[in-house]
């Protein structure tokens, strides 16, 4: 079964998910970022939501995490939780 890891950042906002990618494409670290901005748990871990299986997050994240390529920052990617930026550090097809 395919499985990936990946570190996200959720905001509620699409104008403030484009700041902050701007802001890591310009050389900001990921994890701090997260840890500043994201409303998600994960926060506290600079966004890391460890390994997990296809289908295990919400399709519009599950779509990203298993076709984007490794350490490249995606999104934002709305969902009903809100928009994130998305960075896939493993997979296993």
């Amino acid at each position: 079964m395919a499985r990936a890891t990946a570190r996200h950042i959720l905001v509620s906002s699409e104008e403030k998910c484009n700041e902050l990618k701007a802001a890591i494409e310009g050389g900001a670290d990921f994890a701090e970022i997260a840890k500043q901005h994201s409303t998600c748990p994960s926060s506290r871990d600079g966004g890391n939501l460890g390994s997990f299986g296809r289908g295990q997050m919400v399709k519009e994240f599950d779509t990203v995490v298993f076709s984007a390529p490794l350490n490249v920052v995606q999104g934002p990617v709305k969902t009903q939780f809100g928009y994130h930026l998305l960075e896939v550090t493993s997979r296993q097809d």
